[in-house]
């Protein structure tokens, strides 16, 4: 990538790079989340357009249908593809402080942000699902 910024004294520093497919007619959300100590977030859900992120302050506990679970902290940036994958954790990893996050989230056409799956659809899911530390 090529300076964005010519002729000024500002500086880019690059956090992520993605090209999520984004259809046309898209709406474009950006919100702040303020985890309280060791909350566990939104239940399992999917979103109809890829999500990008950025760590504030504190740690996230992150799991998306797939991959193992990891630690996002401070300062860090993440992303997810949406659609029909699931998302099963943003959880406040710090028992005793509040994390924040900031998001960008793509939501396709006439569709909603965010849904939910049911018991029976996560359990039909389950082998997608990475192996956990302490799962059983």
């Amino acid at each position: 990538m090529t300076d964005l910024f010519p002729k000024t004294n500002s500086v880019l520093s690059m956090l992520l790079s993605e090209t999520p497919p984004i259809p046309a007619g898209s709406d474009v959300m950006t919100a702040t989340i303020e985890l309280p100590p060791g909350d566990q977030g939104t239940p399992p859900h999917r979103h109809s357009g890829p999500v990008f992120g950025y760590m504030l302050e504190g740690e996230m506990l992150f799991e998306l249908e797939g991959e193992p679970e990891r630690l996002i902290k401070a300062g860090e940036a993440f992303w997810e593809p949406g659609g029909d994958l699931i998302h099963y954790r943003a959880a406040n990893n710090l028992p005793d402080a509040w994390s924040r996050f900031v998001v960008v989230m793509i939501c396709a056409p006439g569709q909603d942000m965010m849904t939910f799956p049911d018991a029976e659809e996560l359990a039909a899911r389950a082998h997608l699902r990475a192996p956990r530390a302490g799962a059983h």
